[in-house]
């Protein structure tokens, strides 16, 4: 076993030398010998962040794949053979994973007590794990994952959740993906508060409505942004007071639909949790002077939301999505297990 490597994982950076594993171009993904503070872990299941799986999915759609699935299949093990991890060379962002403790360095930080033989949910970025993929086995399209066999390793500084004993593992894995979401929300929104959502009906989205919703209470107002009437039940039922129908890149037509369901008084806390680009301008137009603007989409572009509210004055306060926050794993598995109606939705779309 190696000694002294560093607890961020820095010892792991292969290109370029000197800088943390999120950014770094290669990271070493050797699984042969871990380091004394490192956790191995064989993979059993990938949820790749939603923009990033939709990117790669539309890229190689128009490349003209005839056989998705293979193609993106061939992806992971091209990306993750190159720069030894899974962080998209586009966006720039990961996902998550879910795997058995294969071996614990002695010097490994232990947050949760676990053991070798543990099922866990890595609560850290693929864009900054290891990742030795020996198998494709499914790449499940709608779901945004992938099943395959390989390892990963985890860094001292990463944190994880055991998963639960009561919850089917794809179901834990897909709430975990988010969980940063709702718990940041549940921070945000204040007694009273009108909360814009953009994006309401996907996976954060409907995490998103019900929190909103406990947090605003009956003075308050929750809004979802839908781009299909389809949607419409789905986000009234999780949690929305009304639900509008405009495109997320369709700045003006969010800040018209907004002010009308507001009488002029605009959202106090915006949240964008949208997997395309060029939806900033829609959030931060939606957003009353001096409220606020979370983004937890990792499609978000930090100088396109500076500048562009700079550029029409709008003295707005803007969060970039950490997807981290204190207790946010339990905090999200607690509001899917005492809400019947998220639960019903995540194990329809989530679960085999």
């Amino acid at each position: 076993m190696k000694t002294g490597g560093n607890r961020y994982g820095t010892h792991r950076v292969v290109e370029p030398i000197g800088i943390l594993p999120q950014p770094a171009r290669i990271v070493n993904n050797d699984m042969s010998e871990i380091w004394d503070n490192e956790m191995l872990i064989d993979v059993i299941r990938l949820n790749i962040d939603s923009a990033s799986f939709h990117q790669i999915k539309t890229k190689l759609e128009k490349k003209g794949h005839a056989g998705l699935e293979k193609a993106f299949a061939n992806h992971i093990i091209d990306l993750t053979d190159r720069t030894g991890k899974h962080k998209n060379e586009d966006t720039g962002s990961g996902g998550m994973l879910i795997g058995t403790v294969k071996e614990l360095g002695p010097n490994f930080e232990m947050k949760d007590k676990v053991k070798v033989g543990d099922k866990i949910a890595t609560l850290v970025s693929l864009s900054l794990t290891p990742l030795k993929v020996k198998k494709v086995v499914k790449v499940l399209l709608d779901k945004d994952q992938a099943e395959i066999e390989g390892q990963a390793i985890l860094f001292s500084s990463g944190i994880y959740a055991k998963l639960p004993d009561d919850m089917d593992e794809n179901l834990a894995l897909s709430v975990l993906d988010v969980a940063g979401a709702p718990a940041q929300v549940e921070r945000l929104v204040k007694p009273g508060d009108n909360v814009v959502i953009i994006g309401a009906n996907g996976k954060s989205g409907i995490l998103c409505n019900a929190v909103a919703k406990e947090r605003a209470g009956v003075s308050g107002k929750v809004i979802g942004i839908v781009r299909n009437e389809k949607y419409f039940e789905t986000c009234r039922q999780t949690g929305c007071d009304e639900v509008l129908l405009a495109s997320a890149t369709d700045a003006l037509g969010i800040e018209k639909v907004v002010k009308e369901a507001t009488n002029g008084k605009m959202a106090d806390v915006v949240v964008n949790v949208v997997n395309i680009e060029d939806t900033e301008m829609g959030s931060i137009l939606a957003c009353k002077d001096r409220g606020m603007v979370y983004f937890f989409s990792m499609a978000t572009s930090f100088t396109k939301a500076a500048l562009g509210a700079e550029g029409i004055g709008a003295d707005v306060d803007m969060i970039l999505g950490n997807g981290y926050a204190h207790n946010h794993a339990i905090i999200s598995v607690d509001l899917l297990k005492r809400n019947p109606v998220l639960m019903k939705l995540f194990k329809e779309r989530y679960t085999d």
